[in-house]
């Protein structure tokens, strides 16, 4: 896991990329480096993680032994044995090392683009071509991995692995008020094509770019939906799909324990963990002794410790309880903000940002989470209601699933100015599941809605303590498998998940303790109305001060006067507020940095 940084086509492409090495720092901490071309005009910059290969041999910009192709990566390929054998076989390779960064290298050496198809992992990769003059780059399948790009006026191109890279460079600095304004009148949080910054774009995932002589094109490589269609329904005989389901689970979390460094997992209660857990226990004795980690708030109506206890009870898996107290989030708030590119989730992200510091500070360098299971096999309650379809013969999807478990609504439009209103762009509902309205529901959560910003926020707390996140449930060919059976194998009557709870209980032993279903994860709407009530109001008013242009204050602090009276049922749109107030605070920092 590391940092990525280029720039190519402009004269003061060593100068830009320097900033963006230091700023990444913490996703690579142990080693950096920096390659130019002779005349200076194309810059590479790397900070590595060493996870394989813990060597020089695995240093990154690494080039290929000809000279003609300069690689920096930020990822895993997690089969890189498998594709190793193949290019010493084939084509003739010989290795200098054993990390996975070579055998991507050779990889597009020998196949040019063609090799995303072959790649299973995580990546956002970029490779100069020397004799061509031209950069390729890609992002994987579902973007575990990101890369966001400036193209500036001159015909240039600068990428990172952060916005936050690209604003110590100078650059997208500017807000994006379309996006702002998608935020806090609906609170979206990604988009394909913008962030919240202006100028800075995300690579979408599984998309690929070319530059060359100042023309860009971008392209996918991978469609989810695509290939969901392709494929079509699975009408095979539920066992035929529990023995591919189950084969591609087992050698998807082996595949993940691949690594030089120790390796720890998260858990929560409830079936997806458990499932992990036992998946883990499978691999040998190595494996069932990794240490565990969970994190609690201290509060019984939220946190699942006495379920994680009894998962791992009469196992020797180690159990360490990340602890976040209410005193924690004023400073910890404004850390996380620093790296997340935008509003984050609030006091659950938090949370699990102390469970990477603990990691961390125990030496445990990845760890293994149980994302996934959720879209894929339509485990959140409101999927229910799309097991038939609406009026229209549409699905509605993500309609009532910004916060789960709220009857009140989560954004306050009123307090969102006309002006900036006017820059809200429509949302087209996506038409991609031929009709199916619970597979376009699933399909909106894994591409554009849940899942992305998940995947942000976990990216930017596990690399904030240079900890390496791996998702084994999010293995494209489970996605695919999963999402193309019928919906009574993921839904029957209230129940959820329903052929993942099958293969759990019959093949693979994992226990049925679990803690009862809670959409809500952390005390945030009482610890905001109690303790943490002053730091609010301030943390409010710094981002009402710093785009005074978009809120009306008189309805933001009745609403905020009202919620802390007991009013409503969700804090999420206190922390759209807070949210601009971090950001407000952080940029200042940048701009007025404490003197040693």
């Amino acid at each position: 896991m590391c940092g990525v940084a280029a720039v190519v086509g402009r004269t003061d492409a060593t100068a830009t990329v320097r900033p963006l090495v230091a700023a990444l720092a913490h996703r690579g901490p142990d080693a950096d480096g920096l390659w130019s071309s002779a005349d200076a005009t194309v810059a590479l910059g790397h900070t590595r993680l060493s996870i394989l290969d813990l060597s020089p041999a695995g240093s990154q910009p690494m080039t290929s032994p000809d000279g003609r192709h300069v690689l920096v990566f930020n990822g895993e390929i997690y089969n890189c044995r498998e594709l190793r054998t193949e290019l010493v076989s084939a084509a003739g390779w010989s290795f200098l090392g054993t990390s996975d960064t070579e055998v991507l290298l050779a990889a597009y050496v020998t196949w040019g683009a063609a090799c995303l198809d072959r790649l299973i992992g995580m990546f956002a990769f970029a490779v100069w071509d020397e004799r061509e003059r031209s950069l390729f780059a890609a992002r994987d399948r579902l973007g575990v991995k990101p890369l966001y790009l400036v193209r500036p006026t001159d015909g240039g191109l600068v990428l990172a692995s952060e916005i936050s890279a690209l604003q110590s460079a100078g650059l997208a600095t500017d807000p994006d008020e379309a996006a702002w304004a998608s935020y806090l009148a609906e609170g979206r949080m990604e988009w394909p094509d913008r962030s919240f910054w202006r100028g800075a774009e995300p690579l979408p995932p599984g998309h690929r770019l070319r530059w060359h002589e100042g023309h860009l094109t971008v392209e996918p490589w991978y469609d989810l939906a695509a290939r969901v269609r392709e494929s079509g329904p699975d009408d095979r005989p539920a066992p035929v799909v529990l023995d591919e389901y189950e084969a591609i689970l087992r050698a998807s979390v082996a595949l993940r324990f691949r690594a030089d460094v120790p390796v720890g997992i998260a858990l929560s209660s409830g079936l997806d963990s458990s499932s992990l857990l036992a998946l883990v226990d499978a691999l040998g004795p190595d494996e069932r002794a990794v240490h565990a980690f969970t994190f609690t708030t201290g509060d019984p109506a939220y946190d699942e410790l006495p379920w994680v206890e009894q998962l791992v009870g009469g196992t020797a898996h180690p159990l360490h309880e990340c602890r976040l107290e209410m005193t924690d989030v004023p400073e910890l708030a404004e850390s996380v903000q620093r790296n997340q590119d935008g509003p984050y989730g609030g006091l659950p992200t938090l949370a699990y940002a102390q469970l990477f510091e603990q990691a961390h500070d125990r030496g445990v360098t990845v760890v293994l989470d149980g994302q996934g299971m959720d879209e894929q096999w339509a485990g959140y309650d409101y999927y229910r209601s799309l097991t038939s379809t609406t009026g229209d013969g549409c699905a509605a999807p993500g309609s009532g699933t910004l916060v789960q478990g709220s009857t009140s609504g989560a954004t306050r439009r009123a307090s969102v100015r006309a002006e900036l209103l006017d820059l809200l762009d429509p949302v087209v509902p996506g038409s991609e599941a031929d009709g199916d309205p619970l597979l376009e529901a699933q399909l909106h959560d894994l591409t554009r809605a849940k899942l992305p910003r998940a995947l942000r926020f976990n990216d930017r707390v596990s690399m904030r303590s240079s900890c390496e996140l791996r998702e084994p449930f999010l293995d494209h060919r489970l996605v695919e498998l999963a999402l193309r059976q019928p919906a009574d194998r993921k839904i029957t009557g209230s129940t959820g998940k329903v052929l993942l709870r099958q293969l759990a209980a019959e093949r693979l032993g994992a226990s049925d303790v679990g803690a009862p279903k809670r959409p809500v994860q952390t005390p945030q709407r009482e610890w905001l109305r109690g303790g943490l009530q002053a730091w609010a109001r301030t943390t409010v008013e710094d981002g009402l001060a710093w785009q005074p242009d978009w809120l009306d204050p008189r309805v933001v602090r009745a609403e905020l006067d009202a919620f802390m009276a007991g009013g409503g049922d969700n804090a999420f749109f206190v922390w759209q507020w807070i949210s601009m107030g971090l950001i407000a605070r952080t940029r200042r920092r940048r701009c007025h940095p404490r003197r040693p």
